[in-house]
């Protein structure tokens, strides 16, 4: 990346700032029409990004983005402890966040009246589909922002809702085939839309950061960082900073009170301990693929084959165990392989939510007929 490139997007990021505060207050007002009232909005907007790791609390929200803005105050004053660069190496984490917050914002007003039966409905995905990723292809400006928040609050959702509360229960299959098959087809949806937009007429895409030396790179100590990195891939933070934060936030809201995190399973333990089994082995696996690529999706089982099994079969050693294993052994090259294969104007996020949907969906049900489950 060179030097003009990233003073501009500094000097973008700086003035994206307010952008970020004005979405998160100007939806809870006109969610709420009061300050007084704005509260449980922004609580809603912060559990959105704990979401997709199966955590849904305010407070492991707020450490993913208390992190995820810590790594890139660092990043981009180039400091050590700075971590893996965000936002798919850009330099774009702040526009990619006022894209994605103003996408929750959006799909809540919008599709808000399908809570109204008291049944979950997955609003959030917005936050790690559609809305992040017209800006990582189209760029930082304004109405780059506005197209993806817009875009993800009005198609992706609907589509994740269905899924869910349709599709899943009627192939007996766990809801994040759902809502990541939602995320996959709106996706298409939207860059076929965004083909069109005249003011969106040319594709951004930008490499990740220049890597050290293999040697250096890939032993035990990046493995560790990898694995932990992976925990916060899926709103294309990857950063031990965001993930520290989104762990600890959910660990906090657990002892606070048990039924508050994990759709109030009680089963935070399980999934924090499958999701760590799953994704050290899944970087451990595929460690040479690291090491021929900028990216490699290890992440993927993390937020979809391991916590859908403990949650699917209660927590048990067996379910621990056996998605974590088969998610890290399986998902990645189904990922790599669909991602390989998208036209350029796909972001090969499409290829990891849907494999997101087929490996859970081949893996979990199965496994009901196995002793243990």
């Amino acid at each position: 990346m060179t030097t003009a490139p990233q003073t501009r997007y500094q000097r973008v990021t700086l003035e994206m700032w307010p952008l970020v505060a004005a979405i998160c207050l100007l939806a809870a007002l006109l969610w709420s029409g009061s300050l007084r009232t704005v509260s449980p909005i922004l609580n809603v907007i912060a559990s959105a990004a704990s979401e997709p790791n199966f955590y849904s609390s305010a407070l492991a929200g707020v450490g993913v983005l208390a992190g995820g803005a810590f790594a890139h105050w660092r990043q981009m004053r180039r400091q050590s402890w700075r971590g893996f660069a965000q936002a798919c190496g850009s330099g774009l984490w702040v526009p990619m966040l006022a894209s994605a917050l103003l996408g929750v914002a959006v799909g809540n007003l919008a599709w808000g009246w399908t809570l109204a039966s008291g049944a979950w409905q997955p609003l959030f995905a917005p936050f790690v589909s559609v809305s992040p990723t017209v800006v990582l292809m189209f760029g930082a400006d304004v109405k780059t922002v506005l197209t993806g928040g817009m875009l993800g609050g009005v198609v992706t959702p609907p589509l994740s809702v269905f899924g869910a509360s349709v599709v899943c229960p009627e192939l007996g299959v766990p809801p994040v085939v759902g809502v990541t098959g939602g995320m996959a087809v709106a996706a298409v949806v939207a860059f076929t839309v965004c083909r069109r937009l005249p003011w969106l007429s040319e594709l951004v895409r930008r490499d990740a950061e220049p890597t050290p030396a293999v040697a250096e790179k890939y032993g035990a100590t990046w493995v560790l960082r990898r694995s932990l990195a992976d925990f916060s891939e899926a709103q294309f933070f990857g950063s031990e900073w965001a993930s520290l934060g989104l762990i600890a936030g959910a660990v906090v809201a657990y002892l606070l009170n048990p039924a508050t995190p994990a759709y109030g399973s009680g089963l935070l333990p399980q999934i924090l301990a499958a999701q760590a089994i799953t994704a050290i082995v899944g970087v451990v696996l595929w460690r040479r693929r690291w090491a021929r690529s900028p990216f490699y999706p290890t992440f993927v089982p993390i937020v979809s084959v391991a916590p859908a099994c403990v949650l699917t079969y209660g927590g048990t050693p067996a379910s621990v165990l056996a998605g974590a294993l088969l998610g890290a052994a399986v998902g990645p090259p189904v990922a790599a392989a669909i991602s390989a294969r998208l036209p350029a104007h796909f972001h090969p996020f499409i290829g990891n939510v849907t494999a997101m949907a087929v490996v859970t969906s081949l893996i979990v049900p199965p496994l009901q007929l196995l002793p243990g489950f």
